[in-house]
């Protein structure tokens, strides 16, 4: 017998003694890992380089306890992130207008030029932020990527947040909205997104329009959803202190995530959408990347819709902690991303 063989038997003799080890349910051990250093990654652009060589969120760990808090902590975000706004809907040449849809808030972002393949489409974008955080026009900037770069009309629901309203308000209000453009829109026509807090609203309002009898839409994109947080998953540790983003399971999206929830139980499918009955959803397409601390989030949501035998795309990008795939519209990986997006809703919608 040779050496490779050799190798081949002791390695299989001791996999079959490991698993007969622990076949009473007892604990396994966690694995000790040393310290590493984690280079950033060469084969990606430079922009986005960039941003995965940024050092750790600062507010990684401010954990507000209130929803006033967070409204404090939200509106000052926002402020900055509104500055921002302008000269993104000039490069992309899009339009943006609130307005009002069955008493929730809105802001339907228009391109300038939509192709005739998508002038009876409409996409409807829930924002991120751990459900207290984009408030107002300073949680548009994804639609306005999508709508830019897609060349597709979007309504962005600026749903309420802490402390105007708690779980289910903004599952509530997206869904108002969807309900009334089911009106005018045929639903094979229509496509939801979002990105973390958003990704799982997608999750959530496919969820309930099955609770409801609805007819779901002709496509989804749940972005590195945040599809369970009771915090279980392998790259909430795996990806601890890497994300440069979120950073830690134990941050300020789960402490904004307790507020939000309100005493409701976290397993609550409504809460953590991968605990519910993906049956009978629509084709969908996920995007996350390899240090996201929510990349075992979507791949577990990923493998859900595939048990229940839904079409579904997972899209994981290189180096990327959570979301960076959508932080700024001139970095090479974004115009990737949401390219892939547009893609698998033009093969998607209207059929």
């Amino acid at each position: 017998m040779n050496l490779s063989k050799l190798f081949l038997v002791v390695l299989t003799a001791s996999a079959v003694t490991c698993c007969a080890a622990q076949s009473n349910d007892a604990p396994h051990a966690p694995l000790q890992v040393p310290a590493k250093t984690l280079p950033v990654p060469t084969d990606v652009s430079p922009a986005m380089q960039t941003l995965i060589a940024a050092p750790l969120n600062p507010a990684w760990n401010q954990l507000w306890k209130t929803g006033e808090e967070w409204r404090t902590a939200a509106n000052a975000q926002a402020a900055k992130t509104m500055q921002t706004l302008p000269a993104m809907r000039q490069r992309l040449h899009v339009s943006v207008r609130p307005e009002t849809i069955d008493g929730v808030r809105v802001y339907v972002v228009t391109p300038d030029v939509i192709p005739p393949e998508h002038r009876d489409k409409l996409l409807i974008h829930v924002h991120g932020g751990c459900y207290v955080l984009f408030p107002g026009e300073s949680g548009t900037s994804e639609a306005i990527m999508m709508a830019g770069l897609g060349h597709f009309k979007v309504i962005s629901v600026d749903y309420r947040m802490p402390p105007e309203a708690y779980f289910p308000g903004a599952l509530d209000d997206a869904m108002t909205v969807y309900k009334a453009e089911l009106k005018t829109t045929a639903p094979k026509n229509i496509a939801v997104f979002g990105t973390s807090a958003g990704g799982a609203l997608v999750l959530e309002m496919m969820l309930r329009a099955k609770q409801l009898g609805l007819p779901v839409p002709g496509a989804i994109a749940p972005g590195t959803p945040m599809s369970d947080v009771t915090k279980t998953g392998d790259s909430f540790y795996t990806n601890e202190k890497v994300d440069n983003v979120l950073v830690s399971r134990d941050g300020f999206c789960d402490a904004a995530t307790v507020v939000y929830a309100h005493g409701a139980s976290l397993s609550d499918p409504l809460l953590s959408p991968v605990y519910g009955d993906m049956h009978g959803f629509p084709p969908a397409i996920l995007t996350t990347g390899t240090r996201d601390l929510l990349l075992s989030n979507t791949v577990r949501v990923h493998r859900k819709l595939r048990e229940a035998g839904v079409e579904a795309q997972l899209e994981v990008f290189e180096g990327e902690s959570h979301a960076q795939y959508q932080f700024d519209d001139r970095v090479p990986e974004t115009k990737e991303a949401f390219g892939e997006i547009t893609a698998f809703f033009d093969q998607h919608l209207g059929h």
